[in-house]
């Protein structure tokens, strides 16, 4: 089912926190590097006649390479993303993240070129990480 775009807010973003159980019950988070070198989540703009956690998952293939697993229809919560438009405005989004358990990740994937990924214990992604809301959402997890 799509969302209903007005309860939403018109400029936003989504993400997967993409994870996997590791050694001892704990989780790990897959991380990958923006396009300025920062460590962040697989995320981009929601996509017409997809639901926010379907284009969710749609950015953890392109960005992470993601191939198989269990994304949940909701949202775990928001983390404020900064970027700078075409114009050299600064805007401050908020994107919605959905969890994603990873059961499969490709070797090639879109932005495999691009991006490197990496697997962290939750309390290093979220030490690794620059948003604190973000820092929050992880440690909470």
């Amino acid at each position: 089912m799509v969302q209903d775009s007005e309860t939403l807010p018109e400029r936003r973003q989504v993400a997967a926190l993409c994870w996997r159980r590791a050694g001892g019950g704990g989780r790990e988070v897959l991380l990958v590097t923006s396009s300025h070198g920062r460590w962040i989540l697989p995320k981009g703009w929601p996509m017409k006649g997809r639901t926010d956690a379907e284009a969710a998952a749609i950015e953890a293939w392109e960005e992470a390479g993601v191939l198989r697993g269990a994304i949940s229809p909701d949202a775990l919560g928001w983390f404020t993303v900064t970027k700078t438009d075409r114009h050299g405005h600064t805007l401050h989004l908020p994107a919605r993240v959905f969890p994603y358990e990873v059961a499969a990740l490709a070797d090639d994937w879109p932005e495999s070129d691009r991006r490197a990924r990496r697997w962290l214990p939750l309390a290093e992604a979220a030490a690794t990480v620059s948003e604190d809301d973000l820092r929050g959402l992880l440690r909470d997890f």
